[in-house]
């Protein structure tokens, strides 16, 4: 059996997995806010509830796969480029596997996304697989054949951290992000960045979902505003596309669940994918708000 933990901001949830891929149990507890010895020991205390359950049905342990808001650096071990600001910094890696008493592994939560979706979702079986975070942040996972990529340094399918490609004149130099740069996708394609874009526009403040339930009702600000949101989704991901050219990309986060995006993208990223025809697939995920702590359970052979 498999235990996955989707370590976030605001929850920690728990999944143990069979084999086969069925839930045997899910608990979600609250995350301690900016309290990072307590989010390990909520951690620890989620492995051995789920550890309860499992003794039911095996005598051998699970194994644990952690996914977080960020990823551990290989040059010193510790946390970094997480949102979660408590985690940077400290070894958290190292802290788990003492606490728990059993080797893990962890990823970043984007990698996990794409590994859930790859395995068991919608890209199932398909070689090279992308997966897009688009909610309070943005991001992105790379799957191969069902194995998360790194990268070097860590920071494979960090997309939203590069600048929006082929950017037009009243789209720069874009707006600050986080990281200390200005106009990175992020700031652009998040769930704030769309609130950002539609008031900078209009002046009406508005919630991602107003903006798109307005536009379902055929209101012409919010569809100009979405217009614009597909129009940078597809220059984004077009610079993928020419990198990586995946079979699959999966779209997650909040966002996702606006249907119209997998209609209307691929008819537009062909103006910028260097290549005569463009057959590769956008997808929603499968998973939904699981496919995170289901890749971290994946994250064992």
């Amino acid at each position: 059996m498999r235990i996955g933990i989707d370590l976030g901001g605001t929850k920690i949830e728990g999944l143990l997995l069979t084999d086969a891929g069925d839930q045997a149990a899910r608990i979600r507890v609250p995350t301690p806010q900016g309290q990072y010895d307590q989010t390990v020991q909520a951690v620890t205390d989620l492995v051995h509830e789920l550890d309860q359950v499992a003794r039911q049905a095996s005598t051998t342990k699970p194994t644990i796969g952690v996914g977080i808001p960020g990823t551990i650096s290989p040059h010193t071990g510790l946390v970094k480029n997480a949102n979660s600001v408590c985690l940077i910094g400290n070894p958290l890696h190292i802290d788990l596997e003492r606490a728990i008493g059993r080797p893990i592994k962890l990823a970043n939560d984007a990698n996990c996304f794409a590994v859930s979706e790859a395995v068991d979702g919608a890209a199932k079986g398909a070689h090279l697989v992308f997966g897009v975070i688009l909610g309070t942040g943005t991001g992105g996972g790379i799957c191969i054949d069902g194995k998360p990529l790194e990268g070097l340094n860590s920071v494979a399918g960090e997309w939203g951290h590069n600048p929006l490609p082929w950017a037009q004149d009243d789209e720069r130099p874009g707006p600050k992000c986080y990281c200390g740069k200005s106009g990175c996708i992020e700031t652009f394609l998040s769930g704030p960045g769309l609130k950002h874009d539609h008031f900078t526009h209009t002046g009406t403040p508005l919630e991602t979902h107003d903006i798109i339930e307005k536009a379902a009702q055929g209101e012409e600000t919010c569809i100009a505003t979405l217009e614009r949101y597909e129009h940078r989704l597809a220059r984004a991901l077009a610079t993928v596309i020419n990198i990586l050219d995946p079979d699959v990309i999966v779209l997650g986060g909040g966002l996702s669940n606006m249907g119209r995006l997998c209609d209307t993208v691929p008819k537009l990223w062909g103006n910028w994918v260097f290549s005569d025809t463009v057959v590769t697939k956008l997808v929603p995920n499968l998973h939904g708000d699981s496919s995170g702590v289901r890749g971290a359970a994946w994250l064992w052979d």
